[in-house]
């Protein structure tokens, strides 16, 4: 076993290393989400479930970002992130594991991700235009 995992932790390295000069689309991050669940995830879980657990991922980065930006502090000392890097990869994590829930709602509710935010931001291009430049509380 201990072999195994070795195995598996140089493989992880590589594949990290790997997948650094990759750039994805958020139509490939659908695709891979999706092969990913009906492989090793057996398969999605209903979308009532997947929204509650989408707004439990947002409230675990809310938490970071009260802690790490905001007026409130982490319970233990030992849970508080020791670097700007350590604080970043909390963060990091948290966004990620928000944007693969919201990845999964987009597939089983057929949404193309890309579309939709392609729509957005014609949108807000348009309802938006000179909102904020005549907005005083952001100047």
């Amino acid at each position: 076993m201990a072999g195994s995992d070795r195995h598996n932790g140089k493989n992880h390295a590589i594949l990290q290393k790997f997948s650094k000069n990759i750039v994805m689309t958020i139509s490939d991050a659908q695709e891979q989400v999706d092969q990913w669940i009906k492989t090793v995830g057996v398969r999605y879980f209903s979308e009532l479930t997947n929204m509650t657990i989408l707004t439990e991922e947002v409230g675990e980065l809310a938490r970071h970002m009260a802690r790490q930006y905001g007026d409130q502090s982490y319970r233990r000392a030992a849970d508080s992130p020791k670097t700007p890097d350590h604080q970043k990869e909390l963060l990091s994590d948290e966004m990620a594991d928000v944007l693969w829930v919201l990845i999964c709602l987009a597939n089983q509710t057929g949404i193309d991700l890309t579309s939709a935010l392609q729509k957005n931001f014609e949108k807000k291009n348009i309802r938006d235009a000179e909102r904020h430049r005549s907005n005083e509380k952001l100047t």
